[in-house]
């Protein structure tokens, strides 16, 4: 498998990296200078193999095994070195994170697809994430914003966005642990409710509600939104944070059905979502197989066209992609300060997957793999909303 590997790189054209072979050989491909700062050592002849055979599943299990080890830089500099030569690795490696895979979807799937992710204990997530336990990217005013201070401002952010006004009712499909929805009932004095597939989540929410004295405006369910509209439910305005990732190609149109279904006529929604800027969505083996089972990103294409189709139109869009690198390299900060509990408590395999998880998710929003979307959406037709985006950063509503 060395001489595979070696006729791979021999199609670098730009950037560089050292390999040392299980042989103990080393080796630097490309720029010889830049092939210092990025090197990465296959210990077995296991996991080069392996690598070689599926870079994702191969790769990612033999850094979680110990097997596969970088000597000289990190996931970082891997990402953006394989997206740099994406056309000459073509035909090995499908360069961007994500791609088409047959995924475990289907509805009664569902909960225990998100249990593997979010049920792994609310103890384990108050380790990295800022206090408000709000998982997804965060709004960065600067670089070097507090991640605490972005997490406020990205849900201030969505919330001016679904023009909310007092007395209107608020649905949160993925509510996670409930920060976003409770800001709302805070503010603006809504009444909402959130839905969640995760007992971790809704017991965390619950409390989260209580303790802010909004549980009086807001309740939290154990609920999967395509039941919503069996049950006559309206909404004057949904949103959705970092759940649409969970759908699934064939449940998207699920999922505007339902948001068709349950919104009022002129009413907003806002969608936010991780996104492929290429013509088609998918997911990356390893991520499916370790920690977003039935996961798949969608492209912004097919999102947009999805929309006519059940009487949505897009009134407004923004990439957060840098601002998701951002959140995830203060997440993997904060994760990596507690490398020693996290070992003893879930095992070393359990922390290098995730640390990769994180540092590759990471490096790939740096890299422009992913994208994160948001998408501003109306059912029919309401010329009531501002005529420009002064309402989002202080100015006259109107």
């Amino acid at each position: 498998m060395e001489m595979i590997l070696n006729k791979i790189m021999n199609f670098v054209k730009c950037g560089g990296i050292t390999v040392t072979f299980p042989s103990k050989r080393t080796k630097a491909f490309g720029d010889p200078v830049l092939a210092t700062k990025l090197h990465v050592r296959f210990a077995t002849s296991a996991a080069l193999n392996a690598t070689i055979r599926n870079p994702s599943v191969g790769f990612g299990e033999g850094y979680m095994k110990g097997d596969v080890i970088f000597l000289a830089g990190s996931f970082n500099e891997l990402m953006s070195f394989l997206a740099a030569n994406k056309r000459e690795f073509k035909r090995w490696f499908n360069i961007p994170l994500v791609r088409e895979l047959p995924t475990n979807n289907k509805k009664h799937q569902q909960k225990n697809n998100i249990s593997h992710h979010y049920d792994i204990g609310n103890g384990f997530y108050k380790l990295w994430l800022d206090k408000s336990m709000t998982y997804s990217c965060g709004y960065f005013s600067t670089p070097h914003t507090s991640l605490e201070d972005a997490q406020d401002q990205k849900r201030q952010h969505i919330l001016r966005k679904l023009q909310l006004q007092k007395g209107m009712s608020l649905l949160d499909i993925g509510s996670g642990w409930g920060s976003l929805l409770i800001s709302a009932a805070q503010k603006y004095r809504v009444s909402g409710l959130g839905i969640t597939l995760s007992d971790e989540q809704l017991k965390h929410s619950r409390q989260a509600a209580h303790e802010a004295g909004v549980d009086n405006l807001v309740t939290f369910e154990l609920a999967n939104y395509q039941d919503l509209p069996a049950q006559g439910r309206k909404f004057d305005r949904v949103v959705s944070v970092g759940m649409f990732e969970h759908v699934g190609r064939a449940g998207m149109r699920t999922y505007f059905k339902t948001i068709d279904n349950i919104l009022q006529d002129g009413g907003v929604s806002v969608l936010h979502t991780i996104s492929s800027n290429n013509s088609y969505g998918g997911t990356n083996a390893w991520l499916e197989k370790y920690i977003f089972p039935g996961g798949r990103v969608p492209a912004v294409r097919e999102i947009v066209d999805l929309l006519p189709q059940f009487g949505m139109s897009m009134v407004d869009y923004e990439s957060l992609r840098l601002h998701y690198a951002l959140t995830l390299e203060e997440w993997l900060r904060r994760y990596e300060t507690h490398a020693k509990s996290i070992k003893n408590d879930y095992g070393t395999n359990f922390y290098r997957m995730w640390q990769m998880y994180l540092a590759v998710c990471a490096a790939n929003f740096r890299a422009g793999g992913i994208d994160l979307s948001q998408f501003v959406l109306v059912k029919g037709l309401n010329n009531d909303l501002p005529l420009t985006r002064n309402y989002l950063y202080g100015g006259n509503r109107r």
